[in-house]
C-alpha cells in the first residue's frame, strides 16, 4: 500500500486514533504534538514556532526531528509541515486535528487540501464525523445507503461538473464559489461519481466512505 504521511494539528483531537503502518510518517504540527504524546505515538518530525504548544521541544526529542519555524511567517504551520512531507516523497496525506479550532486555520488548511491537489497529490482532512478532499478529475465512491455528501467549488470556478449515483445529480453544470448548489447532497445505496472537466472540488463525506 501507498505510505501515508499522518499530520496531527491543534484542532479538535480524533476520538480515535488511526491505524498507522511502520512505513508511514508521522508529523506532530505544533500544538498537536500533544496529542501524539497522549496517544503513545513517536512523531518522525514535529514542526512549528510552537505558539499553541507554549514550549519549543528539544532537538531530536525520542527521536523527532524538530523544525523551530519563525513566529512572523507567510504560511501556516500546516503548511510547513505538508510541504516537509512532499519534500520526502508522500503523495498522500492525512489531517487530523485540522478542523473545529480556530475558523481561520480551519480555513487555511481547505485551502492547504487545494494546494496539495495542484501538487498532483491528494490530502484528507478528518474529524470525529466527516472527511474532506480535494480533487482535480473524478472520485469514485463505494455505494453506501445513507449519509450525506457535499461538493463545492474549491479556489474559484469549476466547469464540467458531474455527480452521478447521488439523490440529486448534476450532468456539466458550472459550481462557482459564490452560491453553494452542491451542498447536503445524498447517498442512495449506488457507487458515486463525482468530476468535473476544470477546476477543483471539495468533497465532504461522512468517514467510513470507501473510495473505488
Amino acid at each position: 500500500m501507498m505510505p501515508i504521511c499522518y499530520l496531527f494539528g491543534a484542532g479538535s483531537p480524533p476520538a480515535h486514533t488511526p491505524k498507522i503502518a511502520a512505513h508511514d510518517m508521522i508529523i506532530a504540527v505544533d500544538g498537536g504534538y500533544l496529542y501524539t504524546q497522549r496517544a503513545g505515538l513517536r512523531a518522525d518530525a514535529i514542526v512549528g514556532d510552537f505558539d499553541s504548544l507554549g514550549v519549543v521541544p528539544e532537538h531530536e526529542t525520542g527521536g523527532s526531528l524538530v523544525i523551530r519555524l519563525p513566529k512572523e511567517k507567510d504560511q501556516t504551520d500546516m503548511f510547513a509541515a505538508l510541504s516537509f512531507g512532499l519534500k520526502k516523497g508522500f503523495k498522500c496525506f492525512h489531517i487530523y486535528g485540522g478542523l473545529g479550532g480556530r475558523l481561520d486555520h480551519t480555513l487555511a488548511n481547505i485551502q492547504c487540501l487545494a494546494f496539495l491537489i495542484n501538487q498532483g497529490v491528494r490530502g484528507y482532512l478528518h474529524d470525529d464525523n466527516t472527511t474532506a478532499t480535494a480533487l482535480k478529475s473524478e472520485l469514485r465512491l463505494a455505494p453506501r445507503e445513507d449519509g450525506v455528501i457535499s461538493v463545492f467549488a474549491l479556489g474559484g470556478d469549476a466547469d464540467g461538473v458531474y455527480l452521478r449515483g447521488l439523490k440529486y445529480e448534476l450532468d456539466n453544470v458550472r459550481l462557482t464559489a459564490d452560491f453553494p448548489l452542491g451542498v447536503s447532497n445524498e447517498f442512495i445505496g449506488q457507487a458515486s461519481y463525482i468530476g468535473a472537466k476544470r477546476g477543483n472540488l471539495l468533497i465532504i463525506y461522512p468517514n467510513g466512505t470507501r473510495e473505488i
